[in-house]
C-alpha cells in the first residue's frame, strides 16, 4: 500500500477499514464489506493486484469459502505474490499462512516444503523468517528429527533478537533449551558451527547432536533476567529448566539466585527442589 494515508487511494483506505474490522472481530461485517472491495480491486478503474491478493488471502482465512477450497486459494495467493512481489513481507505472510494450513491438515512434510521458501536469500524479513523457523522446528520435533529442529530454533532466536521481539525470542530459547538439556557435551559443535555446516537433505530422519555447554550457558544467562523478573506462577517449568541447566553444567549460582528469592516462588515443586 502507499507509504502514508495522505497519498493512499480510496481502495487502499477502504481495505484498511476491512482489516480493522477483522482485528475487532467483526468477521461477518468484514466479509460483506470485502465483497465490494474485491470487485473494485479487479475493476478497470481501481485494478490493484496486491490488494486483490491480500483480500483473497484474508477472506480465505476467515472462512469465506468451503474448507476444501481454502488451500487452493492460499496457494493462488502465494503464486501471485511470487510473480509480482517475491520476498516481500506480504509474500512471506502468504507462505506462512499456507504452511500453517498444511500443518493444521496434518500434512507436515508439505508444510516444511512451504516453510523452506521463506528464507534470507529470498529477501523475506526477519520477523517472518523467525516465525517460520519456529514453526518448522516444532514440526521437526513432532517428527523426531531433533538436530535440524535445534538449528531452526536457534535461527529463529537470532531473527527475533535482531527484530527486538522479546516474547518470541523467549519462546524459541526455552524450546531450544528443553531439547539441548537432553545431552550436553563439551566436544559438541556450537550451534553456529552446526548452522554453517548444514546442507539440504533429500530425506528426513531421526537425527540428534548433543549441545555445546557454551551455547547452553549463553541461552540461560539471556533468559535469567527475563524469567526472574517475576517468580510468581503455580507452574514454572521455565525456571525448572534453569535449574536443570545448572545441574548439567555444574553451575550452582543460578539455583542460588532462586534460593535467595524463594519467598516469591509459588510453584511448590520448584520450592521443594530448592529446599532439598
Amino acid at each position: 500500500m502507499s507509504s502514508t494515508k495522505f497519498d493512499a487511494t480510496p481502495l487502499e483506505l477502504d481495505t484498511l477499514i476491512f482489516q480493522q474490522m477483522l482485528s475487532e472481530g467483526k468477521i461477518e461485517d468484514g466479509l460483506t464489506f470485502s465483497n465490494d472491495l474485491l470487485s473494485r480491486s479487479r475493476s478497470h478503474e481501481e485494478r490493484d493486484h496486491l490488494i486483490e491478493t491480500r483480500l483473497r488471502m484474508d477472506r480465505a482465512l476467515i472462512g469465506s469459502m468451503d474448507e476444501e477450497m481454502i488451500g487452493q486459494e492460499l496457494r493462488w495467493c502465494v503464486d501471485r505474490l511470487n510473480a509480482i512481489e517475491p520476498g516481500s513481507p506480504l509474500h512471506g505472510l502468504a507462505l506462512l499462512n499456507l504452511a500453517n494450513w498444511h500443518t493444521n491438515k496434518g500434512e507436515q512434510m508439505m508444510a516444511l516444503v512451504v516453510h523452506s521458501d521463506i528464507n534470507k536469500l529470498s529477501g523475506h524479513p526477519n520477523d517472518l523468517r523467525g516465525l517460520s523457523r519456529l514453526e518448522s522446528a516444532r514440526i521437526l520435533v513432532e517428527l523426531g528429527d531433533l538436530d535440524p529442529a535445534m538449528r531452526h530454533l536457534w535461527t529463529a532466536k537470532l531473527c527475533f533478537i535482531n527484530e527486538g521481539m522479546i516474547a518470541e525470542n523467549l519462546v524459541s530459547s526455552l524450546e531450544w533449551l528443553n531439547l539441548a538439556l537432553d545431552e550436553v557435551d563439551s566436544t559438541a559443535p556450537t550451534m553456529m558451527q552446526r548452522i554453517e555446516k548444514s546442507a539440504p537433505r533429500s530425506v528426513g530422519g531421526n537425527t540428534w547432536i548433543a549441545s555445546n555447554p557454551d551455547d547452553v550457558q549463553l541461552v540461560v544467562e539471556e533468559l535469567i533476567p527475563v524469567l526472574m523478573s517475576d517468580l510468581s506462577g503455580d507452574q514454572r517449568n521455565d525456571l525448572g529448566l534453569i535449574l536443570d541447566a545448572g545441574v548439567a553444567l555444574k553451575i550452582s549460582h543460578w539455583a542460588e539466585i532462586m534460593r535467595s528469592r524463594v519467598s516469591e516462588i509459588q510453584d511448590s515443586k520448584l520450592i521443594d527442589v530448592l529446599q532439598s
